[in-house]
């Protein structure tokens, strides 16, 4: 089976709970909006209007060229998505630039390590379209008015790779997850009803 371009959000949720990804790819017609989903993005929308209005101070810059809602595609790494902040630094033209991707999470915990291998994902789309290092991301929690850092590791990219490997080898093989090992995720999903063996 060829090659499926996966969302950078599915690497997200598949280390939370890979099965959500496999039945958004194998049994498309069944993934409803729930009311949390349409809070989460309302709240991106808001906070872009206000991240406009911030300095760059909060990630550890003085100065920055950005980008919102930034499209990146790569059919190298077979990744596809929309960050929600990119910045070029100084930027994008000057000698020595880089670039850091930022997230918005709508979120008062430690970011986890399902957020940060998203960030990660990001970071390698980031430098496959600018051609820029990116050697850290931001994770901007919104509830608490924050920003935490991510450097973006050489551990954290082999995770990239193996991750999204991983989900293509289930979507091709139509091979159902296993569950997650702690059942806390189940509470409020979107699939319970799917997975009844589990619930």
């Amino acid at each position: 089976m060829a090659m499926i371009s996966l969302e950078v959000t599915d690497l997200k949720q598949w280390r939370y709970c890979a099965r959500v990804v496999w039945y958004h790819y194998c049994l498309p017609a069944v993934r409803p909006v729930t009311a949390l989903m349409a809070h989460g993005i309302a709240h991106h929308h808001d906070e872009e209007g206000r991240e406009e209005r911030r300095s760059l101070r909060p990630y550890g810059l003085t100065a920055g060229e950005r980008h919102f809602d930034l499209a990146l595609r790569s059919e190298v790494l077979g990744l596809r998505g929309r960050l929600d902040l990119a910045v070029a630094t100084p930027d994008r033209a000057s000698a020595g630039a880089e670039a850091v991707v930022v997230e918005y999470k709508d979120s008062e915990q430690r970011p986890g390590a399902h957020f940060k291998l998203q960030l990660a994902a990001y970071a390698l789309l980031l430098e496959s379209a600018w051609g820029l290092p990116v050697r850290s991301g931001w994770i901007y929690q919104i509830p608490l008015r924050q920003a935490v850092r991510v450097p973006i590791t050489p551990a954290l990219r082999r995770d990239v790779a193996a991750t999204t490997a991983a989900i293509q080898a289930a979507v091709g093989g139509e091979a159902m997850p296993d569950p997650p090992t702690s059942r806390r995720p189940c509470v409020n999903c979107e699939f319970r009803r799917f997975c009844n063996d589990v619930v």
